[in-house]
């Protein structure tokens, strides 16, 4: 079986093919197509000029006016004596041995003892100081360190106390109480005032037993063996010593 394909020649007008592209694609191309330039235009964006403004620190941040220094600093207590006292009290007994602890932690220079002169306690003042010193010896200052000198004071009035002093490194802030501007401009300008934050810092400067911890961290101590075996044996388990048994009887 043959099979013939006849052309007819004379058709004039010949159709063309034309493919069938749906809306949906050309909405889809559209769509990329606005995607891109967006995205350009956002490039293009980041790399426009800015001006010369750029974020640092707060200039009101109480932390940065106020900040706590590793700093030489004066160590004193006044013990109050009476003109008619002939010993040291109780009280006054534990806060020389408190303030001695203090030092022998943190310095290890000499400790001024100023006696008064000229007040209406100088006498009895003068009479205690033997005393002061035998405080101070028995809770560990050695008595070279111990330096004894007298002030001038007033002879009207209270009593003037015997001070100790000592200087030592201490964590501190700048004195308080600093008001160079008006109130009312930094309250209209939403500013913290000059004095603001100062007590706080100067409060947690004051809780700082050890100020070189501001500087690094301490030695590691050495290992508590028992402690170590201690925490090993409860980390296993120990055994109860006595075990249970369950007998179940199927009969």
């Amino acid at each position: 079986m043959t099979t013939k394909i006849i052309l007819n020649r004379n058709i004039k007008g010949q159709s063309t093919m034309r493919p069938n592209i749906s809306t949906g694609a050309v909405r889809f191309a559209r769509m990329l197509a606005i995607g891109a330039l967006l995205l350009a235009g956002t490039t293009l964006a980041g790399c426009a000029s800015r001006d010369g403004m750029s974020t640092g620190a707060l200039p009101d941040d109480y932390r940065t006016r106020h900040p706590i220094v590793i700093a030489e600093a004066e160590h004193a207590i006044d013990v109050p004596v009476a003109s008619s006292d002939r010993h040291l009290t109780m009280g006054a007994r534990d806060v020389i041995r408190g303030f001695a602890s203090n030092y022998r932690d943190s310095a290890t220079g000499t400790v001024q003892i100023l006696v008064p002169t000229g007040s209406v306690n100088a006498h009895a003042a003068s009479a205690l100081r033997k005393e002061v010193r035998g405080v101070l010896v028995g809770a560990g200052i050695p008595a070279g360190r111990l330096a004894e000198a007298r002030y001038q004071a007033s002879g009207e009035g209270d009593a003037a106390p015997i001070r100790l002093s000592y200087t030592a490194i201490t964590a501190k802030t700048a004195p308080c109480g600093n008001w160079p501007k008006d109130l009312v401009v930094n309250t209209i300008e939403n500013k913290n005032y000059e004095n603001f934050g100062c007590a706080s810092q100067a409060n947690l400067a004051a809780q700082i037993a050890n100020p070189m911890d501001l500087l690094g961290p301490r030695a590691m101590s050495p290992i508590d063996a028992v402690q170590r075996g201690q925490v090993i044996s409860d980390y296993r388990g120990v055994p109860t010593g006595t075990e249970t048994t369950i007998n179940i009887n199927n009969n």
